[in-house]
């Protein structure tokens, strides 16, 4: 567990969607923690820029590809934002996809091997945490990690997820939601951010077969059954319900991925989100 406080809820934004005034926005909505998606670059100027502009709000990296960024480089950048804001910077690592690198080797072996990096560089366990979605790297992240960062995921994976890690280790799902209480459109939103690309990643279709959904809801872009279950839609009070199905199910955190149409302000859709979760 780590002893950094990164409250009930978080937003997660890809970093090209983030910046110093969302992160400042978020803390004043009353989320704890900015989660920067979308494989950021080890030297992490948007974490900086982030938590400059903040007082209390955690960041955090949701997460750095150990493909892309070498470990020495990402527990330089560990050091420095630590070492300057106060212990509010929280370090996600994961594999990435195989699909996204001719270099890939064993998934396992390489995240101990980067672990082991960060270790002689410095960076403490508590300080990380670990993308995982299956029950081996989530027993990997309870023993070397402060815990799991765990993305596309259902409450039940929560469930299943908190049984692997035991009590103590931190549990913080990324969970998808769209404001829209028209299904169709929901739906129609939602599957257009997940079916051209995880619901074509082997790690993430292993994880939702582990789970029970079959190769027919996995393809063509996802059943509506799938679609409702990796996606939570619905006004904000039902969205809130659904989030909070993953803190029942034992998760101590969850990063909330709101989704919009393109070119959509995503602050209002976190202010009425805020309001129906009562952050403040």
């Amino acid at each position: 567990m780590t002893d950094i406080n990164v409250g009930r809820f978080g937003i997660w934004r890809p970093a090209a969607g983030l910046d110093a005034e969302l992160a400042a926005n978020a803390e004043a909505l009353g989320y704890g923690t900015v989660w920067i998606g979308g494989s950021p670059d080890g030297e992490l100027a948007i974490a900086e820029r982030m938590l400059a502009a903040t007082d209390r709000l955690v960041v955090a990296t949701g997460i750095v590809n150990m493909w892309a960024t070498p470990a020495e480089q990402v527990a330089a950048s560990y050091h420095r934002l630590n070492d300057r804001h106060g212990g509010r910077f929280l370090l996600g690592v994961g594999i990435g996809h195989p699909e996204a690198s001719s270099e890939y080797r064993s998934p396992y072996e390489t995240i101990v091997g980067y672990l082991d990096r960060l270790d002689a560089e410095g960076v403490p366990v508590n300080g990380r945490v670990l993308a995982a979605l299956g029950p081996k790297v989530l027993r990997l992240a309870a023993e070397r990690a402060a815990g799991a960062h765990p993305y596309l995921v259902t409450p039940e994976h929560t469930r299943r997820a908190r049984e692997e890690l035991g009590i103590g280790p931190l549990l913080a799902p990324e969970q998808k939601v769209v404001l829209q209480s028209d299904a169709t459109r929901a739906r129609e939103l939602g599957r257009a951010n997940v079916a051209d690309i995880y619901l074509k990643l082997r790690n993430y279709t292993a994880n939702l077969k582990r789970l029970g959904w079959s190769d027919e809801d996995i393809a063509d872009g996802g059943s509506d059954a799938l679609i409702d279950a990796i996606i939570a839609h619905g006004a904000p009070g039902r969205a809130a319900a659904r989030l909070t199905e993953h803190l029942d199910a034992g998760a101590d955190h969850v990063a909330v991925q709101l989704l919009t149409p393109p070119g959509e302000d995503v602050l209002p859709g976190l202010r009425a989100l805020a309001e129906a979760l009562d952050l403040g």
